[in-house]
């Protein structure tokens, strides 16, 4: 009788490491089935974030329908104590990037960021969504304009949508973080920094004396 405990035990523990395996290869997580055993829930937002649209197979990518449940799950879960998000993210989905982010922001519970590598586009908004952010000295930043690859824009209302998308990224990042709203763009609808010329792409204005 022994013999088959021990053989049940053993087994069980096979299958729960296998669980854990499985878990951390699909998702970058590390659950409760681990014997890894934490208060602290970590997440890993790697390569692009995939939202209503799949991308290609040889992409690195995270699937924000994957995250959302875990991220309900840290505020739910009363044995979750808090959230680390690690971010190298080249970007991706705005939409899915700011949804993700308006749920980081609303959990009650401790969050801290940690950008490794790069934290790119719409990864700046998850950055900044948590209430503490850090971003390793290796590590870079960019905020370029929202772009559609493969999309020719040839009408003024999706033009417009478009600017108003930025809005929406440069509005969360200014609301979540020490930056002044006019240190990033003093007008948003109006852009002199970086501006958009029709038929050409973007320009990049410096100032007198600008290197």
């Amino acid at each position: 009788m022994s013999d088959e405990k021990e053989k049940d035990r053993s087994e069980g523990k096979e299958q729960t490491a296998g669980e854990a395996a499985d878990l951390i290869k699909e998702l970058g997580l590390l659950g409760t089935g681990s014997n890894f055993k934490s208060e602290i829930q970590y997440i890993n937002i790697i390569g692009s974030i995939e939202g209503h649209s799949v991308l290609p197979q040889d992409n690195k990518t995270t699937k924000y329908e994957h995250l959302i449940p875990e991220l309900i799950a840290v505020q739910e879960n009363p044995e979750i104590k808090g959230l680390l998000l690690v971010l190298n993210t080249v970007g991706g989905d705005v939409e899915a990037g700011l949804a993700l982010s308006e749920l980081v922001a609303g959990i009650s519970k401790p969050t801290v960021s940690l950008v490794i590598g790069g934290g790119h586009s719409i990864g700046i908004p998850l950055a900044v969504s948590a209430d503490y952010s850090f971003v390793a000295r290796s590590a870079t930043m960019t905020l370029h304009p929202i772009r559609t690859s493969g999309t020719l824009i040839t009408a003024e209302p999706t033009f417009e949508y478009m600017k108003k998308t930025q809005e929406r990224v440069v509005d969360f990042i200014a609301a979540h973080s020490h930056a002044a709203r006019e240190k990033i763009e003093e007008n948003p609808s109006k852009p002199v920094s970086l501006v958009t010329v029709k038929g050409l792409g973007y320009r990049l204005n410096l100032k007198e004396g600008s290197p």
